[in-house]
């Protein structure tokens, strides 16, 4: 469907789109009532909006979707933004707004058909391995290898900070398939079954006490030699889609959510401090710092790395404000996990309970690629400037030094 900005059925069809949204927002009571835990409560939510029609609205018709655009996404957003359940959560963001778009965009038929709808209809959760103790920023080094064995590939190596690994059911994996090339040239992307002997999950847990993040062995994993999306070799550019596709969903807010500026103007109410004029410049600080993340969202076409930076430098003001406003609330802590039990997001915080968002927001900086990865990224493919030097980009990976 294309652009409906000059087509004069565009507002009836919104219009009615939107009535179509509404009627199942007004549904989400019953169909969540009774549900076992968030994960339980995400499932339900995820089956019935793909069973409603909404939930691939921007996926081919052939891959069970409708082949709307921009302006039903979007609509959809916003009807369904104040229901009981909104987004995806509870683990299942990954997937849904990053592995499963990456294999609509470039994976086989067979890998669409075998994982879109089960992962859309929250059937599946997604994990994503990407980082390596060696490989963070400079993610082309990574060292995890996969060997052809007959019609399977057998993994080996390690990664970390892989958020939801605990939960999930499938990762979509990079790993090294060819040393002899230079290091963006040999890397693949695998779909990995995580329930098999082969991979141990740990968990890894921050300052706030939760376990967000995982640290992956792989030890003679197995994925099928047909489970690989793109094509061998092409798994760095395939990453990057993917990590477009997470960029876009952090900037729009999926994931860590910075503390609301709803909740500081609560908090400064409390505290006595709405008439304190460095206050209310830090508040309406803030108030234009989320209506710009929200701008850059409605424009079509942009980078994403600009919203994800916007995203990250809010979380940060709001917890450096929050930490002012609470002091001393805003370090009391009792020791207990503060507040956040989800696998994939935290919890939001509670008005007496301010230092888990303030320790937590610098995650906002990490998650997705750092600020410094973000600058580099617009300074290379939207400013056109230089790359920054490198001696390694152009010789066989098995020349380069590098640990494992």
């Amino acid at each position: 469907m294309g652009d409906l900005g000059d087509d004069p059925t565009a507002e009836p069809e919104l219009a009615e789109f939107r009535s179509e949204v509404r009627a199942f927002a007004n549904r989400l009571p019953e169909i969540l009532a009774g549900a076992d835990g968030s994960i339980d409560r995400t499932r339900r939510f995820l089956a019935a909006r793909y069973d409603a029609g909404l939930g691939a609205l921007d996926y081919p018709e052939v891959d069970g979707g409708r082949g709307l655009d921009r302006q039903h996404v979007r609509a959809y957003q916003e009807e369904i933004a104040g229901s009981e359940l909104g987004n995806a959560g509870a683990g299942f963001g990954i997937g849904i707004d990053m592995c499963l778009p990456t294999i609509r965009d470039h994976g086989s038929e067979e890998l669409r058909q075998r994982f879109l709808q089960p992962g859309l209809r929250g059937d599946e959760i997604w994990c994503q391995l990407y980082s390596e103790p060696g490989a963070g920023s400079d993610l082309a080094g990574l060292t995890t290898r996969a060997d052809r064995d007959g019609d399977e590939w057998v993994v080996n190596g390690q990664k970390v900070w892989t958020s939801g690994a605990s939960v999930a059911d499938l990762g979509i994996l990079l790993a090294r398939t060819d040393w002899d090339v230079p290091k963006h040239a040999g890397i693949s992307m695998l779909v990995l079954p995580m329930d098999q002997p082969g991979v141990e999950v740990r968990p890894l847990h921050q300052m706030t006490g939760v376990a967000h993040f995982n640290e992956v062995f792989l030890d003679d994993a197995r994925v099928p030699s047909n489970w690989i999306v793109g094509t061998e070799g092409d798994g760095w550019r395939m990453a990057v889609a993917l990590l477009a596709h997470e960029r876009s969903s952090i900037g729009r807010g999926g994931g860590r959510q910075p503390i609301p500026v709803d909740r500081l103007l609560e908090l400064a109410r409390s505290t006595g401090r709405t008439d304190d004029p460095l206050v209310r410049q830090d508040l309406a600080r803030l108030h234009t710092g989320s209506q710009i993340v929200r701008w850059l969202n409605a424009r079509p076409g942009i980078h994403p790395s600009i919203s994800k930076l916007w995203r990250s430098r809010q979380g940060r003001e709001a917890a450096d404000v929050t930490a002012r406003l609470a002091f001393p609330g805003g370090m009391a802590w009792l020791g207990d996990p503060m507040g956040a039990t989800e696998p994939d997001r935290a919890v939001e915080p509670t008005s007496d309970h301010w230092a888990y968002g303030i320790c937590d927001s610098r995650a906002l900086s990490l998650g997705g690629g750092t600020d410094e990865v973000q600058r580099n990224t617009l300074g290379e493919r939207v400013l056109g400037l230089s790359r920054e030097p490198t001696t390694d980009r152009d010789i066989p990976f098995r020349l380069v030094p590098h640990n494992g």
